[in-house]
């Protein structure tokens, strides 16, 4: 895992400097501190999603070149097998599947979620994005925090939100907690 973080980060590093841009323009653009954002384009650091997001969205490319390091072609469909789509583990207790990172300019991300539970009693680290995103409960239970508020969904249950507020999600029931993703 450690190498395709690495992977991911050399590619990233090398847009930004192809596009003559300086690590504290993409630090600023992205809201985040100059070291934070140099440990991830080192490697040093895993780059969450919502942050990778935003990466391709600044350097005009789809985020599956980002984890692929390949460019989307497919223009009028692709199919993703299931547990084909490329794995991404962002965090440790959330594991993401691109399920269409084959696709050219998608107007969303879509990504199979699994939140695995935590054991430590502390809430979830909560990030944002910009955008919206819809979130379908396949599988267990899962405790949304979004801007003040806590929801609990549970199988079939579904939540559409502005991604702009800090929202984090948590497994409930000591099992792991499976979800569609859509990006937008």
């Amino acid at each position: 895992m450690k190498e395709k973080i690495k992977e991911i980060a050399a590619r990233v590093s090398e847009l930004r400097e192809i596009s003559d841009i300086s690590l504290e323009e993409m630090a600023e653009y992205l809201n985040l501190d100059v070291d934070d954002y140099q440990e991830y384009e080192s490697g040093e650091k895993d780059i969450p999603a919502s942050v990778l997001y935003e990466i391709a969205h600044k350097f005009n490319v789809d985020m599956g070149l980002l984890l692929t390091g390949e460019e989307a072609r497919m223009h009028i469909f692709t199919v993703t097998r299931k547990n084909k789509g490329v794995e991404v583990e962002r965090r440790k207790q959330y594991k993401y599947e691109n399920l269409a990172e084959k696709f050219i300019h998608k107007k969303a991300e879509t990504f199979l979620v699994t939140v695995e539970p935590k054991d430590d009693g502390k809430k979830p680290s909560k990030n944002s994005h910009p955008g919206q995103e819809f979130n379908y409960i396949l599988e267990g239970s899962l405790k949304i925090y979004i801007h003040h508020n806590e929801i609990i969904l549970n199988e079939g249950d579904s939540i559409f939100f502005d991604s702009s507020y800090e929202h984090a999600m948590e497994a409930l029931d000591d099992k792991p907690s499976k979800f569609l993703a859509v990006i937008m």
